[in-house]
Order: C-alpha cells, then sequence, then structure tokens
C-alpha cells in the first residue's frame, strides 16, 4: 500500500474490503515524538507485529502534517538499484492471534508536526470501521527512577466506566499536550473507550534506548489483553543496555549516590502500586463484557 505522496485529498488509504472479520479488535498505538522518549513506547508497538503476518490495512498521507525540514524523508535504493524516496510512515497493520481474547490492530508511526485534529480523526476513522473495542495508547516519559528496578506502567482513562472497572485514574494534566492528548479528547467525545498507558525511563540516561521499559510496556499489555506480546524477545537486548547503564553510573561517584536514592524512594513507592497486570486483565474483559450486554 503506497501513502507517501499519493496525491489524493483524502489523508486515509484503506484496504478494508477484503480483510477477514477480526476477533475483537483492540487498536494499540505509539507515535516517536514527544510522549516517546527513546522511542521506548514505539520498539515496544512494533515488537507487537515483529515476525508475525502483519498486513498494512490502512495508512496516513505524510504529506499534510509533516514539516520536512525536521521530519526528513530518506532516500534509498532499492533491490532493483532504483532510487526510492521514504517519507514518515503512520501504517496500520492487523495482527490475529487465534484462540486468543483478541486481535490488534496496531500503529507504531511518527507524531506529526501539523493538522493534529485532522490526524486524530483519521485514526478514531480506522478504530471506528474496523469495529476497535478500546482504543490503547502507549507512551514513555522521562522519570526520576532508577535503571537498576523493573520499570514502572501507568495507566489512565478518559472513560468513566473503563477507569473505575480497572482502578485506574482519570487524566488531571492540565497544559500543553501533543497528539496524544488531542487524540484521547477527540476518543471521548466519541464516546469510545480509550485507555492511555506510560512507562517511566529514568531521566538520567538521556536518550540511551531502555528496551527494559519496552518490555515492561509489553508484558503489562499481554496480562490485559491476553495475547502473547513478544516481550521475551527483548531479554537479550535489555540485559545488554543494563550492562552499559551500569557501567556508566559507576563511573561517576554522584551518579552511583543519585541512583541508590532513587532506588529506595523507589522501593516505597512500589508498596502503594498500582494493582496487578493480572487484576487489571480480568476487570479489562469484565467491562467489555458488560459494554457487549449493554
Amino acid at each position: 500500500m503506497n501513502c507517501g505522496q499519493n496525491g489524493r485529498v483524502d489523508v486515509l488509504t484503506t484496504a478494508f474490503e477484503d480483510l477477514a472479520a477480526l476477533n475483537r479488535p483492540i487498536m494499540v498505538l505509539a507515535l516517536r515524538g514527544w510522549f516517546d522518549i527513546a522511542e521506548v513506547a514505539t520498539d515496544a508497538v512494533n515488537a507487537l507485529a515483529a515476525d508475525r503476518v502483519a498486513p498494512v490495512v490502512a495508512c496516513i498521507d505524510p504529506d499534510p502534517f509533516f514539516d520536512f525540514t525536521q521530519e526528513r524523508p530518506q532516500v534509498e535504493f532499492d533491490d532493483a538499484e532504483l532510487r526510492k524516496v521514504h517519507w514518515p510512515e503512520n501504517e496500520f497493520r492487523v495482527v490475529r492471534f487465534p484462540g486468543k481474547a483478541h486481535d490488534l490492530v496496531v500503529l507504531a508511526g511518527v507524531e506529526p508536526h501539523l493538522r493534529y485534529a485532522t490526524f486524530a480523526d483519521a485514526i478514531i476513522e480506522v478504530a471506528t470501521r474496523l469495529a476497535c473495542e478500546v482504543v490503547v495508547t502507549v507512551g514513555a516519559a522521562p522519570e526520576a527512577v532508577p535503571h537498576s528496578r523493573p520499570p514502572l506502567v501507568m495507566g489512565s482513562s478518559t472513560t468513566a466506566g473503563l477507569a473505575r472497572a480497572l482502578g485506574l485514574g482519570r487524566p488531571k494534566y492540565e497544559g500543553v499536550t501533543g497528539l496524544v492528548g488531542v487524540l484521547q479528547e477527540r476518543l471521548e467525545r466519541g464516546e469510545i473507550p480509550a485507555v492511555s498507558l506510560r512507562v517511566g525511563v529514568p531521566h538520567y540516561l538521556g536518550n540511551a534506548k531502555h528496551p527494559q521499559s519496552s518490555a515492561a510496556l509489553l508484558n503489562h499489555l499481554e496480562h490485559v489483553l491476553g495475547v502473547p506480546t513478544g516481550h521475551a524477545s527483548l531479554a537479550e537486548d535489555a540485559m545488554r543496555w543494563r550492562g552499559l547503564h551500569d557501567e556508566a553510573v559507576a563511573e561517576d561517584e554522584q551518579a552511583t549516590k543519585y541512583v541508590a536514592m532513587l532506588e529506595g524512594e523507589y522501593d516505597r513507592r512500589i508498596e502503594a502500586a498500582m494493582p496487578t497486570a493480572d487484576d487489571l486483565g480480568a476487570d479489562f474483559e469484565k467491562f467489555l463484557r458488560d459494554q457487549r450486554e449493554d
């Protein structure tokens, strides 16, 4: 499916006509940008489709949404040695899980620079036409947490019933926002159930890769959604990066003391953490059953 510079007035290209029915689909999306430090969230969503048959069923034309002096296209040679331009991609893929609770519609894309409302409406159109029961946004933000402890995943929901069912908070943030904030507001207005998951990434690591956080997001999704996410595939990469982070901290006495302080705060905080992923999974399915009965 070709979405780049397609000359269409409509920003969304779809291939739903011959798509076999999905099993209670859920949309899971992450966008590289402000809400995805070190590309932790998009790495997680990409892992959902890795090594699986995941056809592209829709894509958003990049032309109206990007400042190409900031998100520049790339020129590459294909197998026939012909030059090809690759534009920023926002492609929706379908991942089927036979015998499991849900199929997934996944998007690991790039946050636009322009026309947030139009971009969000394109996402909602895909979710609506594919009858997605819930839209789950995943993100990653820098936080004062130690790299030596399991990353914490926090959640919120603009859907009152879903927030009650899962014991999640309602969003309380006020201030400037990105595409995810706009999308969540429009999902709430359209009465489409939505959940936002965020994992904390140690702020002192800068933009260094942190596959531990990607794996934490996937592990949480696996328990809640009841589908295999492939988080174990990140174990080797996570171990390698953990070693690199340990070495970097050990070389700085002040950093070592700072991480020790964060470890103490983390251990106190974990005692009052959100419900376990297993509990959330059971509550999530109960909410969906109640929705269908209504």
